[in-house]
């Protein structure tokens, strides 16, 4: 009956003898570093991983070096001006990255966590210190690093690739028509994508100008290659037979031609003939699908030009566009843009969606008006700019004015 109860005290005593070599095992030979020092910081114990890593032997260490001897220079000023004074206040700081020096003079990146161990009284005894090995994250880190600036290289040329292909859409300037002033502004929405919106103004002959503003659907360089085909279609179809409605019945059938498959093209646009005409002009307009134009008037009110029946450019065979004539007088802006303007997210209540949308754009016209198309321009400009993050999308204005008598 006794001799089960010997042997089990016998098992208790050689398992408790293993964990006990297994303790010191575990402390020499952990996968992290551990280091006790006094409360000056010379060191009292280390294990067998941090002397691997350092170069050291316990001898050179235990009793004749501090830890802050192993830090670098710059990980020494931090320790005492940083560390240490918080390890008093607090007892414990974790989680702190600092280099330590090796017997051969690398450098080892490490994460340092200490607390301190008080007796029985309450009093600080001794500081242990635990210290990870940040090799390979600081190696993760600087590669890291690196991808990000390749990726922020990258997307600066792709910035200027992108800046470069939408001032080829645009005209450079606007020609200067004998009295008439005109304006123009493109705000790209996005720095990493081509817009879609267009608009130009040219001469047909010494005494008539076309003129033309729209937005193609889609970005990126699809887009851009439908606004080049657009802008080139419009001036030779002017050419050929100024008429308005003429002119988009050509871009029609010649979107819908090249676009007509699986990937359709369509765009929308404003196409205007202007003509000196006694102290103004007179403005022949036909559109198809775009926002229509407005007035400013010099007695200082402001009306919308719609052209109505004006179908999407592109979408079908053959569409139906409608014109009007509008006379510009002394005083007068006429004012053409995208939807990116009416479509702008404002959070402003009573507009779907919180869309600045049309009568806003009204209201705010109205103010300016009378005015000149630089003035008006410049107005927008601050307009969108205002917008932030609420404008997502490209938006282009043109402005034409006759200038007023006292000008």
């Amino acid at each position: 009956m006794n001799a089960p109860g010997h042997g089990g005290r016998r098992e208790v005593v050689v398992f408790s003898s293993l964990l006990e070599d297994s303790a010191e095992d575990l402390y020499e030979n952990a996968p992290c570093g551990y280091l006790s020092t006094l409360l000056d910081g010379q060191i009292a114990k280390v294990n067998a991983t941090l002397l691997g890593w350092l170069g050291y032997t316990r001898e050179e260490l235990v009793g004749r070096r501090a830890f802050s001897d192993l830090l670098t220079v710059g990980g020494r000023l931090y320790h005492e001006t940083h560390f240490a004074p918080l390890l008093r206040l607090q007892g414990e700081v974790g989680g702190v990255a600092l280099e330590l020096r090796t017997a051969d003079g690398s450098r080892l990146p490490v994460l340092v966590t200490s607390k301190v161990k008080s007796g029985a009284d309450g009093r600080p005894q001794l500081i242990r210190t635990t210290i990870f090995d940040a090799s390979d994250r600081r190696a993760y880190e600087r590669e890291l690093l690196r991808a990000r600036q390749e990726a922020e290289l990258d997307r600066e040329r792709l910035q200027r690739l992108v800046r470069t292909l939408q001032h080829s859409l645009l005209p450079s300037s606007l020609p200067q028509v004998p009295g008439l002033r005109a304006a123009a502004h493109y705000h790209i929405a996005s720095r990493d994508e081509v817009g879609g919106d267009f608009y130009d103004l040219f001469p047909l002959t010494s005494a008539r100008w076309g003129f033309f503003l729209g937005d193609v659907c889609g970005k990126g360089a699809g887009a851009a290659t439908v606004t080049s085909l657009i802008r080139y279609t419009l001036r030779a179809a002017a050419v050929y037979d100024s008429d308005p409605v003429t002119v988009l019945d050509t871009l029609n059938a010649a979107l819908h031609q090249e676009y007509h498959g699986d990937d359709p093209r369509y765009c929308t646009a404003i196409f205007g003939i202007l003509a000196p005409d006694g102290d103004g002009f007179s403005i022949t307009l036909a559109s198809g699908g775009h926002p229509p134009c407005l007035l400013l008037r010099a007695d200082g009110t402001a009306d919308y030009q719609p052209t109505p029946n004006g179908l999407l450019i592109g979408i079908l065979p053959s569409a139906t566009f409608t014109s009007r004539a509008i006379h510009l007088g002394p005083g007068d802006t006429l004012l053409l843009y995208t939807d990116g303007l009416t479509e702008a997210r404002t959070g402003a209540t009573g507009t779907p969606d919180g869309r600045f949308g049309d009568e806003a754009l009204h209201a705010f016209a109205t103010r300016l008006a009378p005015t000149t198309a630089s003035a008006a321009v410049a107005a927008l400009a601050g307009l969108l700019e205002g917008f932030g993050t609420g404008l997502d999308d490209d938006t282009a204005i043109l402005a034409l004015s006759v200038p007023s008598p006292g000008e």
